[in-house]
């Protein structure tokens, strides 16, 4: 038996002819539908990108108990399965965060690896101008970053050694693949994992495929959306939407490769293929780029996936039952016949492709320290944390790193050892608090600087208060596209009962219950989810000139504005907010928050904190 799995990032399903678009050039994603199962209802887990690959390799939920990490000594590994089971698991990537402290116990767990260089801000090349301290930064966060983020610098350099399209990540990434089924694909038992960066941003692509999608626009070239409400012209949106699509026919094309090669080897008799996405993405969707910094909306959590089963031989079929991300190692492992791990919590797929059979009741997703996201197929239930402290949050690790840096000494003084986890395999973990999301900020230790990465507090994404959106539900037969939070005691009431089940099934740490404002210890009824909206509706009283009619956007956007504010000049900075206001008229929004920014902030550190402090105040 052999499998392949090809994984891309970032993918976003409305943009794939075989879900309905009609103006993206896919014809290998449409080709691939017609020669697999294609999945309706799958969900991605915990987001963004390692811990959805931790979720890859366990299956079983990451985002309750710790945000992005590596593997834990206690998990159960996939591939490492397959490895000591005598299945050749091997791993052509060039996912950039594997090779960072955060991802660093991945890919050593195949059997074999190969890494390709150059995606993103990947510490590649050095050029004078990198070593100069120089570079030009050629993405729309420069106006928010002004001269100083090195992983933009770093994507310039990189980018210097690609001008050809043979040259590009995604290109060598599937040569890699191929050159594996070429030399081993008459061989038996083993696992292939093709996952390639792209589409993720930058939207780095061929020009042959950006010609594919003329359009009117005669800006500076730009590719690299910002995590931000979209605040471009319609031009430039509208260029950066089709830079993504772009990239799509890149990876489109690439894809036909590795369908082409299936066919020269006779694959399909013998060998599972998996199409899948860690996430989606958005592309000016409720007013936002990107991911991870809103609510995980169905443009992020819903993906896409294909799967081709030779036990089955089902192809050119859709299959409705609600799947998740946390299924496909269990379904990997159930392929070659091997047992899966007690603490693994997905379900084989077998049964969903064959009869279409529901294997979940719900599906669970999210980021760790944000919404804590459930839906049954049709409701989605978004439940925020209860107040903007955000409290009390832990991380439960034994390896405490961060994306791309070490816990910090200060984050680990207050850790503790914690019991063993129903997971942990009786090992004690680490206890570490985050930090209160409403705490001050220190400008010494957390603002950026020209030749470091971003600091601590940005990379843990604690500058983005999901409290600010407060809890949302959602009928997605009737709103597919979550324009409009409805309000149905009798539905949340259920979606509540059904996300407490879903997160005791999964061993949640109790304070995450606190957290969110939802009992542990009993049923949830209408008088708790009367209550838990008296306290969100207090949380929009405004702290001083009530009469003036502040929004939800205005207060959230003030109080992350005294987030950058020293303690002992909170005071003085009140009263200047308040004098600035008084010289306007009519309601205060969060613009008006905006403008005052500079009379507060020195020069230099101005840009970085209009551009977190207007991220914290949107609201939708």
């Amino acid at each position: 038996m052999k499998a392949i799995m090809m994984m891309f990032d970032s993918l976003n399903r409305q943009m794939l002819s075989p879900y309905g678009c009609t103006w993206t050039k896919t014809p290998n994603f449409q080709r691939l539908a017609e020669r697999t199962v294609k999945f309706e209802n799958h969900y991605a887990g915990s987001l963004p990108c390692i811990p959805a690959r931790r979720e890859l390799h366990t299956g079983r939920y990451n985002f309750l108990h710790r945000s992005w990490g590596p593997l834990e000594p206690f998990d159960d590994s996939m591939p490492e399965l397959l490895k000591n089971n005598g299945i050749h698991s091997h791993l052509v990537s060039d996912h950039c965060h594997y090779w960072e402290d955060g991802g660093a116990t991945y890919h050593t767990r195949y059997s074999t690896w190969e890494i390709i260089r150059g995606q993103e801000g990947d510490p590649w090349k050095a050029t004078p101008e990198l070593i100069r301290g120089e570079g030009p930064i050629q993405n729309l966060d420069a106006q928010y970053f002004p001269g100083t983020n090195m992983q933009h610098k770093r994507d310039a350099a990189n980018r210097q050694f690609m001008r050809a399209e043979a040259d590009m990540p995604i290109t060598r990434t599937f040569a890699a693949g191929l050159d594996f089924l070429d030399h081993n694909g008459k061989e038996d038992n083993w696992f292939l994992q093709i996952e390639c960066f792209d589409p993720h941003e930058p939207f780095f692509s061929a020009e042959r495929y950006q010609e594919l999608y003329p359009h009117d626009y005669d800006g500076p070239h730009v590719d690299w959306p910002p995590y931000h409400h979209v605040t471009e012209d319609a031009k430039t949106a509208e260029h950066l939407k089709l830079q993504y699509a772009s990239l799509l026919s890149m990876c489109d094309h690439n894809l036909g490769k590795l369908l082409d090669k299936m066919d020269e080897l006779d694959l399909w008799k013998d060998t599972m293929l998996i199409v899948n996405t860690d996430h989606g993405y958005l592309l000016g969707e409720h007013g936002w780029w990107s991911k991870v910094v809103m609510p995980v909306y169905d443009e992020i959590a819903h993906t896409p996936l294909f799967i081709y089963d030779p036990r089955y031989g089902v192809q050119n079929e859709t299959r409705q039952s609600l799947v998740q991300l946390i299924d496909i190692p269990a379904t990997i492992l159930d392929f070659f016949g091997l047992p899966i791990p007690k603490d693994m919590q997905g379900k084989p797929l077998g049964p969903v492709i064959a009869k279409d059979h529901p294997i979940r009741p719900y599906a669970l997703f999210g980021i760790h320290g944000a919404h804590v996201n459930v839906t049954d197929g049709r409701y989605v239930y978004m439940k925020a944390p209860k107040d903007e402290n955000d409290q009390p949050l832990n991380e439960y690790t034994l390896v405490p790193m961060h994306m791309r840096c070490r816990f910090s000494p200060q984050e680990l003084q207050k850790m503790q050892l914690s019991q063993p986890l129903a997971f942990t395999k009786g090992c004690p973990v680490l206890r570490i608090p985050c930090a209160n999301k409403n705490s001050t900020i220190d400008f010494s230790e957390l603002l950026l600087d020209e030749k470091t990465e971003t600091a601590r507090h940005i990379d843990n994404n604690s500058l983005v208060n999901a409290a600010n959106f407060g809890d949302m539900l959602y009928d997605l037969e009737k709103d597919p596209q979550q324009t409009t939070s409805i309000q149905d005691t009798v539905v949340e009431v259920r979606m509540a009962n059904l996300l407490v089940q879903a997160m005791k099934e999964n061993n949640c740490p109790v304070e995450q219950y606190e957290r969110i404002g939802l009992p542990y210890d009993h049923p949830i009824s209408e008088k708790d989810i009367e209550e838990i909206h008296r306290v969100s509706n207090g949380l929009l009283t405004p702290p001083f000139l009530e009469k003036r009619g502040w929004d939800r956007c205005a207060l959230n956007t003030y109080r992350a504005l005294m987030r950058f504010i020293p303690k002992q000049r909170l005071a003085e900075a009140e009263q200047e907010v308040r004098a600035w206001i008084e010289k306007t008229e009519g309601p205060v929004t969060g613009d008006l928050i905006l403008s005052v920014i500079p009379n507060l902030i020195p020069p230099k550190h101005v840009p970085m904190v209009s551009y977190f402090v207007g991220l914290s105040g949107r609201v939708f």
